[in-house]
């Protein structure tokens, strides 16, 4: 049986309860993936029970409502309590159940409705500070594994435009880490990791911290392991009806903090963005549609 953050409780309480709070109870138990995913009322269809029992087994385990307690189980499934193939399941049925253009349309939206959220006061004061301590640093170093690669490979290949102090921690052969052995209290490291968060990235940042190298987290959460080690945070949700987590709010973070850094570069950032314009240009980088001959 898949454990979620109420077993404990309900199998205390399951004796006492009513054969309609017992039955509601026992979906919660037995599919606790489909409890961070349904709607109560799909549930509560499921469980065989009217959806109102849904909101009466919540307020039986000292809660208010029933939205609380699929908050608890979709805070499992973000911090990876609950398995991909557990999440992927509970995908599959409500995709069955919604429809696939639904289901579109929820991702769509849900993500849509995160990156909005990247325009409020306080994450744009938090992009500016980023802003001042990349300003700042001799090198930026760019550490993202996984999922989070994405984002740290964009970030650098667009500041790779303005000049060459960005360092993008990734090579084959597994000496990617390698420039950390250089690294000074001049310099910054940005890592970005969510849950369920990569081993290496979290040993990487803590060698870093310790040689008192600033860190920007980009991350989900304060109790992050990154969080913890940093000098500045930024917090991206990566909550989705997918069954796997999204990582689009933080790959705008990532074109957000790089845009900022070109605005502050003034001339010295365009003459380098044109060197690199130069360079692709002399690599025929680009496509170009051919010529259309003129017959003689």
């Amino acid at each position: 049986m898949q454990r979620g953050p109420l077993t404990d409780q309900i199998i205390v309480a399951l004796p006492s309860m009513s054969p309609q709070l017992r039955a509601a109870a026992r979906f919660v138990l037995d599919r606790p993936n489909e409890v961070a995913l349904l709607s109560m009322r799909e549930q509560a269809r499921q469980a065989g029970v009217q959806p109102h029992t849904m909101t009466r087994l919540a307020q039986r385990l000292g809660l208010s409502g029933f939205d609380e307690i699929k908050a608890l189980y979709q805070e499992s499934v973000r911090v990876g309590a609950l398995g991909f193939s557990e999440k992927a399941g509970a995908q599959m049925q409500s995709q069955r159940f919604k429809g696939e253009r639904a289901l579109a349309a929820e991702i769509a939206v849900t993500i849509g409705h995160q990156i909005a959220r990247l325009a409020e006061p306080e994450m744009l004061d938090r992009f500016v500070a980023i802003a001042d301590l990349l300003e700042s640093a001799e090198r930026i170093l760019c550490l993202g594994l996984r999922t989070c690669h994405a984002v740290v490979a964009q970030f650098a290949y667009v500041m790779g435009f303005l000049g060459e102090r960005t360092v993008l921690l990734d090579a084959a052969a597994g000496i990617g880490l390698d420039p950390l052995q250089s690294v000074t209290s001049r310099d910054v490291l940005i890592a970005v990791s969510v849950a369920p968060y990569a081993r290496a990235t979290v040993e990487a940042v803590q060698y870093a911290a310790d040689k008192n190298v600033p860190i920007v987290a980009i991350t989900d959460s304060f109790v992050s392991p990154l969080a913890a080690l940093a000098r500045e945070t930024i917090l991206v949700p990566t909550e989705s009806p997918s069954f796997y987590h999204t990582i689009a709010p933080a790959f705008v973070v990532g074109e957000v903090l790089a845009a900022l850094m070109a605005g502050r570069g003034g001339e010295k950032s365009l003459a380098a963005i044109r060197r690199r314009e130069a360079q692709m240009e002399a690599f025929g980088v680009h496509w170009r549609h051919p010529r259309t001959r003129v017959a003689p």
